[in-house]
């Protein structure tokens, strides 16, 4: 018999589709799902553009810090990070150690494609948005690579059908491993 797994963290660059894709695996896994950057935004009552600007990226990552461990102490939640969350190895300590840690992993073309009209991300300046993706990539993919439980590449899937191939994914993660999430087991298989 397969349990639904304690807790999901859905890592994975901006444009990845983490908080879409989320809302809907975490009905279909009946957990509760949280985005960690909404979750600042409403415990702060600030936009994390307005973090950023006001704490810099140092204030706005010790935030994210604060919201993660909160949400990995929870059961029974699906967790969209921010794409930065990663570069924290105390972040990677608590998601890993918490729960199944699933990669969205996307392109820098289907980023740019995805956040062409987005006026919201602090990290994204206006111009050249191409030359700051490839370098977030650069620093941030190998950290998912290595975080991930599964890697789940995009290729510009429906977002139902995505779903269903993710929660398949992690339901037959759980058999294999015979292990409750954050546990040792396979790493890295793809989805």
């Amino acid at each position: 018999m397969v349990t639904e797994p304690r807790n999901v963290y859905l890592i994975g660059s901006m444009g990845s589709g983490k908080t879409t894709i989320g809302q809907k695996l975490a009905r279909k896994l009946n957990l509760q799902f949280y985005d960690c950057d909404r979750e600042i935004e409403e415990r702060t009552g600030a936009s994390v553009n307005l973090i950023f600007d006001i704490e810099g990226e140092a204030g706005f990552r010790k935030r994210e810090t604060g919201m993660l461990e909160e949400l990995t102490a929870k059961t029974g939640v699906l967790v969209a990070t921010g794409g930065g969350a990663v570069l924290s190895g105390h972040n990677r300590d608590l998601l890993k150690n918490s729960g199944i840690v699933v990669y969205l992993q996307t392109s820098v073309k289907q980023q740019l494609d995805r956040l062409r009209m987005d006026k919201t991300r602090p990290l994204l300046p206006a111009n050249d948005r191409e030359a700051k993706l490839r370098q977030l990539a650069a620093a941030r993919n190998p950290l998912y690579e290595e975080l991930a439980d599964m890697v789940f590449p995009a290729h510009n899937r429906n977002v139902d059908s995505a779903v269903t191939q993710i929660y398949q994914a992690i339901t037959d993660f759980q058999r294999v491993s015979g292990q409750p999430p954050g546990n040792s087991g396979p790493t890295g298989q793809a989805c």
